[in-house]
């Protein structure tokens, strides 16, 4: 299958409000995907017309089928007539839960079930192509999900002083989304005659500090001093210096989570598992020193 990625940044301009919506992120993808149910080749004409004619398949239907003989030969058509062909070869459907994903929860007898009853036997003379395999949208749209990488979330903060970049205990460090950190992606896939297509949608920044408190409920937006007016939607506030850290830096989990639907040219749609990204970054946290002096009564 081939898959084309491209994605909506949730990196801000700079404005009011949170995401930036700019496209900045792409991906080309080549990967496998088997079908969960295809054609599989069978015994030839003359194997098949022998069986049926002996009386076998109406043992077989007596013990794993309801309906009659005749109703049987009905899903191969004019299988007397390949009854001297020892070359050609008929292909019946066949399934395989095998090749489902782990998040796929359709029922899988459901998913034989309705294959079988769309897919007659073909009967396929010697030299000609086999049928082609295909590939359902949602088993499509999962396997294209599963074969893209989404990057990971970046940040920036203010305030940010000095050569080491600090920010400082007990005040509102903005946070914003930067650089490639998606809010939306959009994945469209083909294999055969399918193309399915899936769209990840985020709605902010999940931020973890050790030694702080996180306020999110966007992207956020860098600070300026008119937006600081406004005021922003992703702030941290630390309650203890990073002096105490290696390299003296606070570490700062970054987590973003996408609510993940699809549709598909064979009318499959549905959601699969939320998906989320998760890196550490690290902020330098500043503490302000503070002299009290005790008042007098001494002019």
């Amino acid at each position: 299958m081939s898959v084309e990625v491209e994605s909506v940044s949730a990196a801000s301009d700079g404005s009011a409000g949170s995401g930036g919506g700019v496209s900045v992120w792409s991906q080309v993808v080549t990967a496998a995907v088997h079908p969960v149910c295809w054609y599989e080749q069978d015994g030839t004409g003359a194997d098949r017309a022998e069986w049926i004619d002996s009386g076998k398949a109406a043992e077989y239907i007596r013990f794993n089928h309801s309906g009659s003989v005749e109703e049987y030969k009905t899903h191969f058509p004019d299988y007397e007539s390949y009854a001297d062909d020892e070359e050609g070869h008929w292909y019946i459907p066949y399934c395989d839960p095998r090749y489902m994903t782990d998040d796929d929860e359709r029922d899988f007898r459901e998913i034989e079930d309705a294959y079988i009853a769309d897919h007659d036997p073909v009967y396929v003379p010697a030299g000609e192509s086999a049928p082609a395999p295909e590939v359902d949208g949602a088993t499509l749209a999962r396997a294209a999900w599963d074969s893209v990488t989404i990057p990971t979330a970046t940040i920036s903060y203010n305030p940010m002083y000095g050569g080491v970049g600090a920010t400082f205990v007990g005040m509102d460090t903005w946070v914003w989304a930067t650089g490639d950190t998606p809010k939306e992606v959009t994945v469209t896939a083909t294999a055969g005659s399918t193309t399915a297509t899936i769209t990840a949608t985020a709605s902010m920044l999940t931020l973890q500090p050790d030694d702080g408190t996180a306020t999110c409920t966007g992207f956020g937006i860098p600070w300026t001093e008119e937006n600081d007016a406004k005021g922003t939607d992703c702030v941290i506030v630390f309650d203890r210096s990073s002096a105490h850290f290696k390299d003296s830096v606070t570490p700062v989990d970054v987590k973003v989570s996408y609510a993940i639907t699809y549709t598909a040219s064979d009318g499959a749609s549905g959601s699969m598992d939320t998906h989320t990204t998760s890196t550490t970054t690290t902020i330098p946290v500043a503490e302000i020193q503070t002299i009290i002096v005790r008042p007098t009564d001494e002019p």
